[in-house]
């Protein structure tokens, strides 16, 4: 005869909740909190990620990279680190001619790499005045004036885009990059950044969206205008290049392979750095004077020169600060109406 059925226990809702869970993953009895919280984990490092620009993040892991090697040389623990040894290292920085600028950056990325890794900043800890007293010495000795490449001016920008020859995607392209990077004073992240569909095409030129910048970082957007121009003409060569280009959307200034084939990848900043010295050299002149930053000076001095108003200098450059910008036009005007002027 067969075996008469157990008696079923009465299930608790404990256990009610586990065996609808074994249902969905029957691979486990319990949820940990790592697997519940896992997709919100990793949104929050990718927000945390986005903090700092590209440009910032890479240039912080080069600083890191270069304190580790210290580091290594001499035995001594990265992190914490202490705050005598990162005195010591930013003296050796100095000495071997680093810029005051960059001996400081690499001080903030080591700062960010400590509190990243829950670990108090050298710099804000016991004995952290060594740093400081340091990093003075450092800047009375080398002082901390700004080593400033040649602004690509407009008649500049004209002799170079002269020299580019051909009507093939590299030429086309390249002219329309220097043109509108010029015109429009734009940061070299935000150059390659734009969006076919971030610009508007208008009888008296282009509109074009900037939907994020370095001093914009939560995206809040700006728009600026660049007139059609009679000598650079920056509308007319870029309408050229997306002709020539065929694509509907997307990044506008793209990646071109060794044969100037096109491709659907943007253009790296670094790469806009790269064309200036290029056509900088192809047009006569040191390619070493200049750089990616070249082309947003240039407008800026420009304008200074023709005697814009610094407020709009400022819509087209975004910058935060006016005292930043105020240095293109004291440059500009170091003798107009000079205190002197009249009994020298």
């Amino acid at each position: 005869m067969p075996s008469p059925p157990l008696p079923q226990q009465p299930c608790s809702d404990h256990d009610a909740q586990r065996n609808a869970l074994s249902v969905i993953r029957p691979d486990i009895g319990e949820p940990t909190l790592s697997s519940v919280l896992a997709k919100d984990v990793d949104s929050a490092r990718r927000y945390a990620a986005a903090w700092k620009a590209d440009s910032t993040r890479r240039a912080y892991e080069s600083d890191w990279a270069i304190f580790l090697a210290w580091c290594d040389g001499r035995s001594i623990e990265p992190i914490p680190a202490a705050p005598a040894a990162v005195a010591l290292f930013l003296a050796s920085e100095a000495d071997a001619g680093i810029r005051p600028s960059t001996i400081g950056r690499r001080l903030a990325a080591i700062g960010y790499i400590h509190r990243t890794k829950g670990y108090d900043p050298p710099q804000n800890v016991a004995g952290s005045q060594a740093i400081r007293d340091v990093l003075a010495g450092i800047r009375r000795t080398h002082g901390v004036r700004k080593m400033r490449k040649r602004a690509v001016g407009a008649d500049m920008l004209r002799k170079m885009l002269a020299s580019i020859e051909g009507n093939e995607p590299r030429a086309v392209r390249d002219r329309a990059l220097l043109a509108v990077g010029m015109a429009g004073a734009f940061r070299r992240s935000e150059l390659v950044a734009i969006q076919l569909n971030e610009i508007f095409m208008v009888p008296e030129g282009i509109r074009i969206l900037i939907a994020k910048s370095k001093t914009d970082q939560e995206g809040v957007g700006a728009e600026i205008a660049i007139p059609e121009g009679s000598r650079i003409k920056p509308k007319a060569l870029l309408i050229d290049w997306v002709r020539l280009a065929k694509f509907q959307d997307g990044p506008v200034f793209r990646k071109l392979t060794p044969q100037g084939r096109i491709t659907a990848k943007p253009m790296s900043d670094r790469s806009v750095a790269i064309v200036v010295k290029i056509r900088a050299q192809a047009a006569g002149f040191d390619p070493e004077e200049v750089s990616g930053h070249s082309l947003r000076a240039g407008f800026l001095t420009e304008a200074a020169q023709n005697g814009a108003s610094i407020f709009k200098m400022r819509d087209q450059s975004r910058h935060k600060s006016l005292e930043v910008l105020s240095d293109y036009v004291r440059s500009n005007d170091i003798f107009d109406k000079h205190a002197g002027s009249e009994f020298l």
